[in-house]
């Protein structure tokens, strides 16, 4: 009877670990991602810091899809790519913008984090 219980109790505790790792697994790539959108941003804001105010710039819209290139729109194409004409400030407030959620994203999925390892601990 007592080893039935303690077979019960280690197979709860067994998967109780799986899911906690496997949930962890998940924050860990969830924040390399943000660290790497986080990096992206702060590159391009200090590239954009360089260039002169009346300079044209150009922000990145997509892929070129093959209905798209019978069309007369104001953007430019290069390698596939579709650019539109923007401005710098505009630019500049898009990844300013990007690199504050990206280190709010970072902070909550770090607080996730703990939050994991501390139910584990707890287990």
């Amino acid at each position: 009877m007592a080893d039935e219980v303690n077979k019960t109790a280690f197979i709860e505790i067994q998967s109780r670990m799986i899911e906690l790792t496997s949930k962890l697994k998940q924050v860990q790539n969830q924040m390399r991602t943000k660290e790497g959108e986080k990096k992206r941003a702060f590159l391009t804001l200090e590239e954009l810091s360089q260039v002169p105010d009346d300079t044209n710039t150009y922000k990145s819209i997509g892929l070129i899809a093959p209905d798209m290139l019978s069309y007369n729109l104001f953007v430019c194409c290069f390698a596939g790519r579709m650019f539109v004409l923007e401005l710098k400030a505009v630019l500049m407030n898009e990844q300013e913008q990007k690199l504050k959620d990206s280190e709010s994203a970072i902070g909550s999925l770090q607080l996730a984090l703990l939050l994991d390892i501390n139910i584990t601990k707890a287990c």
